[in-house]
């Protein structure tokens, strides 16, 4: 069953076609992945669908429901999360403050009880840091974090507002090969263990075919090529346009 899908998404900027007739269909549970060049859109694509941008024209329907021009905040509230390429943290308060600082916003209490905020939700709060393996860190200010527990912490944040469908804007932006091989079989572990569907853009291939079940490829704002791994890797327009002629 379908959770999310995308008819005919089209966005320009100016004179430059950005996004142009986009179709997507994203089914439950499963790791979908959108690839591409430099300005290819997958960003701005994303911005669509989660409301950060109006589209010019198409639909925009999740779980069933036409969200197209809804507020981000409104998208948020019906299970879409969203990660971002430059990292979205509260760099002044630690690792345990920023995931029960997003729980607290997300039942509606917001900071104004802040002074009483370590009381509350923190079994939740340590639940999603078990999740994201930031338990031995949650009291470091997330200033001082490595890249990778960087992404982490904005995972464990995404997580804590409770989403049914997860967009990761290149998940493993600025890490190591050793932290991109960990934060992929972390999102893997947790996708699976919650059921939690997942989207999202990487410029890392060996990443692309070892998580994606299926792949959607874009290139100037179109869509070239859709299918599974294996597909996408023996496509020779693919090949010729996103990879080079060599």
């Amino acid at each position: 069953m379908a959770i999310l899908q995308v008819q005919g998404l089209t966005k320009s900027f100016g004179g430059l076609m950005a996004v142009g007739g986009v179709d997507l269909q994203i089914d439950e549970n499963e790791i979908y992945s959108i690839i591409g060049p430099n300005g290819a859109g997958k960003t701005t694509l994303f911005n669509l669908i989660s409301g950060f941008f109006p589209c010019d024209a198409g639909r925009v329907i999740f779980k069933g429901k036409e969200i197209t021009g809804l507020r981000p905040e409104q998208i948020t509230r019906m299970g879409m999360g969203r990660s971002f390429q430059v990292t979205n943290i509260f760099p002044k308060l630690t690792v345990f403050e920023n995931v029960q600082a997003t729980i607290l916003f997300r039942e509606g209490t917001g900071l104004s009880f802040f002074s009483r905020a370590d009381r509350l939700v923190r079994e939740e709060t340590e639940d999603v840091l078990a999740q994201v393996e930031l338990q031995e860190k949650k009291n470091d200010l997330g200033a001082v974090l490595s890249a990778g527990d960087l992404k982490r912490l904005e995972l464990g944040i995404v997580l804590a507002t409770k989403p049914d469908l997860l967009l990761l804007d290149e998940p493993t932006c600025g890490m190591s090969p050793v932290e991109t091989a960990n934060t992929i079989e972390l999102i893997r572990r947790i996708s699976e263990a919650t059921s939690l569907t997942v989207l999202f853009t990487e410029h890392k291939m060996d990443v692309v075919f070892s998580i994606s079940s299926r792949i959607t490829v874009m290139n100037f704002g179109l869509v070239i090529a859709k299918g599974t791994p294996e597909e996408i890797r023996s496509n020779q327009k693919v090949q010729d346009i996103y990879f080079g002629e060599d």
